[in-house]
């Protein structure tokens, strides 16, 4: 009984959610207003339910998610028979019972409601008399098409053009509706109906399964039929397209006037009539194109030798076993309600895949087919529903393998029908129809298969995870090509495969595809470039081919004019930077051939075990080549087989490394001098755990600075002071002098070194301060006596230059945060209190530490999280927005990628990290949901719902950007001071917009971009732009654009053999200092935005109340003046003196000040 409650009050939440949310996108989507369907739902409700809908409507505007109060005698109303069945269901399937009812809602806005099914049949039935009513035309050669209409094209490549035949247009014999519309299974927002058009066999002749005939006698009757449909005033639209993007299966498509009935299309196909062709004619063995003709020879070899035409075969059979597949998917359908919602389930799974449109795509047709075959199978019965059908298909494809194990649909097979060997033989997947003599999967490369297959196996892990919204991940979050995988690589100049069919010896697919050189290559590409790559990739697949529709006026689109080809690579991270393929022993018969695939590549190699093999080297010395060595084997397997230049090949793999080079020489992207940091600071850290004669021992070394978990945007690089830049001071420490630019900047990289407890460690705070200075000039002694480290104390710490680095080495003591918190009462009791001194300490000394030693670990596990957190922060702090999110926020909002990847795999590479880290930010619920990063796996499954409901009751008094980790489930402490609300919509739109311009960009192979645009700030958002001298900004080299001139920055060479014997000048930015005194003194006033990467520019932003009058107080008269208005005196912004404050204080750091004064008045 509690359970039925639950669900009920969870079902009310959910449908007045879901109520409210559509209430818009559901306007006009099916043609219908918003007010009309609202009074469709009202009809049916009392006014009661009227005023509450309302009220929860109005909060769920402003975000607040409140259960519906239900009457008692409604709350405690015995489930009927059907609930109780549904409660039963929702136990045993799904881990929630708001899953189903996301379900149901997903399944209420995909479905056509019963008033548009009208209009579209009303439609239907005026295009069939249409139909019956266009005239006849007179006998002529197929070849003689001058009776048509100039303003009508034929929808053919008509290569060659002589052939045999006649051809006249007669009324159709038949027209019906055929497809998912008329069993009630399409799916909105783009509805497409199926009208099959059957020609009189009086137009066909007996032997027009030969050479295009058919195809051709197929063209010219749509050809007519658009002549006149063009100008019936029913329709808005009369265009021509492919079928699935097959060249020789053109279709008609009309569209209706009127908005009653927008966003359908219907697609008018004509076929032969049943049983005119005998089935067996078109045997996946049998040839029915003449390689004579095709080839425009003499006939005297007609027919002779002749290669099988499987594809074109299965082209022709497809039309002539139509109504067959009708009845296969009715019968299925009968008495079994679950099927329309698992196929319209299933469409809008391969959808979000973009797997279902395209030559050889996995279509909604071919998804609604295997249900059926799974029912007739008696895998899925007629009682399960829509998520249940949707579990047993995936579960299907994630374990057939149709590549090698075909199946069948024919129940009562027909000896004369082909084997499944044979159909393998033929055609890389097979999936054969009822009939046995037609392939649904005929087009289909086994390389698309396998990326279905893939991602079928993907999709039954998250619905198993507990811990993942799986209806989010599968059903709502699109997959785009380009943040599916890891590289993108794209071939151009396609004409360029006419020589690749030459090369590979592929005339005879030419012309089972009619001449489609695209299609007859891409299978044979692929597996070359499978078996170059090897263990490298877990997966290589390619976009579908897709044509778009064309006007009748204009001649077909020809396959040239397919721009490019899309392939996608999923990285094996383990194996993908690997320089050396190591093949066969010499003496081995298999090195012959693996000689003559690598060609001048393979060369003979002894290895450490003493072998002498075959194998193939690559040249990369960084990680950021090593990371683009599949460019490398791509560009080198394509030239070598398929005779495809590098110029026609665009990789977009490395697209973004040039952000995160201080260079632009072919250097690397900072990846070697994270390892060179972490290897002095390992040596440092062993130094410090054996130095003798300290009083008490160390227990812990832990470094704290980012570049130290190897996420530090430009990690540091060994320096070494050229003296002559600076002056000495009597301590011995170095002073850049005013007239020289500003020095290198030297980040101090935090090292915490925890000492042992002891009893003689006092208990009172300030002696704790002094015991710890006391520790570091110990420190300071013992590691210049036992180790000759130039060092120099402070009483907070104590920096020590090493290897060209400085560290800065703070002693903790681990009970010092407790005393900081010990508070006495005025009755004088000790209580503990936390403190912003207590938080502070426990952060840098406890928190820190250890999580950039888990992230350190992450980076150990996900070779990509480094690049993708300094790409992400990079960004970030491009967009003037750095100093409002913590580098820890965004560290996490990255493991969180790594962690919990759903719908995709953990990213492999820098580029799809950033592209996936902008949709987080961009599309994440921050106001309803907290981002949980399960660092280590140490939340377990059943905690999950625990923090969320935490975070919901108290959800008013958290930070708008909620992280949970292990060891902090309730605070969020890296956010809990920034980003504010406002901070973090700037960054939720920006992190949109760069997203969408930066996913064409790459997609985009033809067109010059620049991907740096998303590294640029917009800058007229601002009010005042205070512009900086480049001389004084040490980081300048890292800026996006890098600068045209650069200065000397007092650094000598590091092979110069000269001793450093005065500490360097240790983080030093004079921006930052700049930036510290503006916020001190016109924080109130304003907003302050940098690029801490060698910005040139600080964006001011004045806070929204600062030009409402105040009244006159002592307290608020900075950067103020008195004014005199309606006899009060007030306060208001003397702007003037302020900009002229900001260049004063900027005294040879500003440049220029440029005050936007249209922007705002007081």
């Amino acid at each position: 009984m509690a359970q039925q409650e639950t669900t009920r009050e969870q079902k009310s939440i959910v449908s007045d959610v879901t109520h409210h949310e559509n209430a818009e996108s559901i306007d006009g989507d099916d043609g219908t207003t918003g007010n009309e369907i609202r009074q469709e739902y009202t009809s049916s409700e009392s006014s009661l339910k009227k005023k509450r809908a309302v009220k929860r409507a109005g909060d769920a505007e402003k975000g607040i998610l409140k259960p519906i109060k239900l009457s008692k005698s409604d709350l405690y109303k015995p489930p009927t028979n059907e609930e109780l069945n549904q409660l039963k269901e929702t136990e045993n399937l799904f881990h929630s019972s708001l899953l189903r009812m996301q379900i149901e809602e997903l399944l209420k806005e995909v479905r056509l409601k019963e008033k548009r099914r009208k209009c579209i049949d009303a439609f239907l039935h005026e295009v069939k008399n249409v139909l019956s009513s266009i005239p006849e035309t007179s006998v002529t050669d197929i070849t003689d098409q001058s009776w048509l209409p100039r303003d009508v094209k034929v929808p053919f490549l008509q290569v060659p053009y002589n052939v045999k035949g006649k051809f006249c247009f007669l009324p159709p014999l038949s027209v019906k509706v055929v497809g998912s519309y008329l069993l009630d299974m399409c799916v909105k927002p783009d509805i497409t109906v199926d009208v099959a058009i059957t020609m009189p066999k009086e137009i066909l002749q007996d032997k027009d399964n030969l050479n295009q005939r058919y195809h051709r006698k197929r063209a010219l009757y749509l050809s007519h039929i658009a002549s006149y449909l063009a100008k019936n005033e029913l329709f808005e639209s009369v265009k021509f397209g492919y079928m699935n993007s097959n060249h020789l299966k053109p279709v008609l498509l009309v569209k209706p006037k009127g908005k009653d009935v927008k966003l359908l299309t219907v697609r008018l196909l004509a076929s032969a009539p049943q049983g005119f062709f005998k089935l067996g004619r078109f045997l996946p063995s049998k040839n029915n194109i003449r390689s004579a003709w095709f080839m425009e020879q003499s006939l005297s070899q007609e027919g002779v030798n002749d290669p099988p035409t499987p594809h074109y075969n299965n082209s022709i059979l497809t039309d002539l076993v139509l109504e067959q597949h009708l009845h296969f998917l009715f019968n299925a359908a009968t008495d079994f309600p679950g099927m329309k919602d698992g196929v319209a389930i299933l469409k809008v799974w391969l959808r979000q895949r973009e797997l279902d449109k395209g030559f050889g795509s996995f279509s909604g047709f071919i998804a609604s087919m295997l249900v059926a075959y799974l029912v007739s199978k008696h895998k899925i019965n007629k009682m399960m529903s829509g998520y249940q059908i949707l579990r047993n298909v995936l579960q299907f494809l994630a374990t057939t393998d149709l590549t090698e194990n075909g199946i069948t649909m024919a129940q009562n097979k027909d000896d004369s029908a082909p084997s499944l060997a044979e159909f393998h033989q033929a055609f890389d997947v097979v999936m054969v129809d009822p009939s046995g003599y037609v392939n649904l999967c005929a087009e289909m490369t086994a390389s698309k298969y396998k990326q279905v297959q893939f991602e079928a196996k993907q999709s039954m892990e998250i619905l198993d995870d507990k811990t993942t919204d799986g209806f989010q991940m599968l059903l709502m979050t699109p997959k785009p090509f380009v943040r599916t995988f890891d590289h993108v690589f794209f071939i151009k100049n396609l004409v360029k495969l006419q020589g690749t069919c030459k090369k590979m010896n592929l005339l005879n697919e030419m012309m089972d595809h009619g001449g489609n050189y695209i299609v007859a290559a891409l299978p044979y590409i692929v597996s070359v470039l499978l078996r170059g790559l090897g263990q490298r990739v877990q997966l290589l697949s390619h976009s579908l081919i897709e044509t778009p529709e064309w006007a009748i006026s204009e001649d077909p689109p020809k396959h040239k004019d397919i721009k490019f080809l899309t392939f996608g690579l999923l990285l094996n991270s383990e194996f993908c930077t690997i320089v050396l393929d190591r093949g066969p022993q010499a003496d081995n018969p298999e090195a012959v051939e693996f000689r003559t695939f690598w060609g001048q590549k393979s060369e003979l190699r002894r290895f450490q075990d003493g072998a002498i093999c075959e194998a193939v080297v690559w040249q990369a010395e960084t990680m950021c080549e090593k990371r683009l060595i599949q460019e490398q084997i791509i560009q080198y397997l394509l030239e070598l087989h398929a005779d495809i230049p590098s110029s026609s090949l665009s990789y977009v793999g490395g697209l973004l490394d040039s952000i995160i080079k201080v260079k632009d020489e072919p250097l690397g992207t900072g990846e070697e001098e994270s390892v060179a940091v972490i290897k002095s600071y390992d040596d440092l850290s062993r130094k410090l755990w054996n130095l003798e004669e300290l009083p008490l021992t160390v227990t812990s070394v832990q470094g704290t600075h980012p570049a130290l978990r190897y996420t530090d945007v430009f990690p540091p690089v060994c320096v070494k002071p050229d003296y002559a830049c600076y002056k000495k001071t009597k301590d011995k420490s170095l002073l850049p002098l005013e007239d020289k630019p500003c020095p290198v900047y030297i980040p101090a990289l935090t090292v915490i070194c925890h000492m042992e407890g002891s009893g003689k460690w006092p208990q009172d705070k300030e002696a704790i301060k002094r015991i710890k200075a006391a520790f570091h000039i110990r420190l300071t002694e013992l590691l210049n006596q036992q180790h000759q480290l130039l060092c120099r104390p402070t009483a907070t710490h104590v920096d020590v230059y090493k290897d060209g680095y400085v560290f800065r080495i703070q002693v903790a003591y681990h009970r010092e945060p407790l005393i900081l918190k010990e508070v006495i009462t005025p009755e004088g009791m000790l209580k503990y209190k936390d403190t912003d001194e207590s938080l502070k300490l426990e952060t840098d000394t406890i928190h820190r530490p250890y999580l950039t030693s888990t992230l350190h670990g992450l980076q150990q596990q996900f070779p990509a999280y480094s690049g993708t957190c300094r790409l992400a922060k990079r960004w970030i702090r491009a967009q003037l927005l750095g100093d409002f999110i913590s580098e820890e926020c965004t560290d996490l909002m990255v493991a969180f990628l790594f962690l919990h990847p759903a719908p995709h795999t953990p990213p492999s590479s820098p580029q799809v990290g950033l592209l996936r880290f902008l949709h987080l930010l961009a599309t994440f619920d921050w106001k309803n949901n907290p981002l949980i990063v399960n660092l280590n796996g140490d939340i377990k499954d059943v905690e999950y719902p625990e923090i969320k409901n935490d975070f919901l009751t108290i959800r008013s008094q958290l930070p708008v950007l909620f992280i949970a980790t292990p060891k902090d489930r309730k605070g969020s402490m890296w956010t809990k001071e920034q980003p504010s609300a406002q901070i973090l919509q700037r960054l939720i739109l920006l992190a949109f917009e760069s997203l969408q311009t930066l996913e064409n960009y790459l997609m985009d192979p033809l067109g010059n971009h620049d991907v740096k645009m998303v590294f640029r700030p917009p800058v007229e958002f601002y009010d005042i732009i205070i512009h900086l001298n480049p001389r004084q900004i040490p980081r300048l080299l890292e800026a996006v654009d890098k600068p045209a001139v650069s200065f000397s920055r007092g650094l000598l060479k590091n092979n110069a053999s000269v001793k450093t014997l005065s500490m360097p000048v240790v983080d030093y930015d004079p921006v930052q200092c700049y930036l510290k005194e503006l916020r001190d003194a016109f924080g109130d006033l304003a907003l302050f935005f940098y690029d801490t990467h060698g910005g040139s520019l600080i964006g001011v932003l004045w806070k929204p109340q600062v030009f409402i009058p105040q009244p006159f107080k002592t307290s608020q008269v900075n950067g103020r003046t008195l004014e005199c208005r309606n006899n009060d005196i007030v306060m208001v912004p003397n702007v003037e003196a302020i900009i002229e404050d900001f260049e004063i204080l900027g005294d040879g750091l500003v440049k220029s000040v440029e005050a936007r004064t249209e922007k705002w008045n007081i």
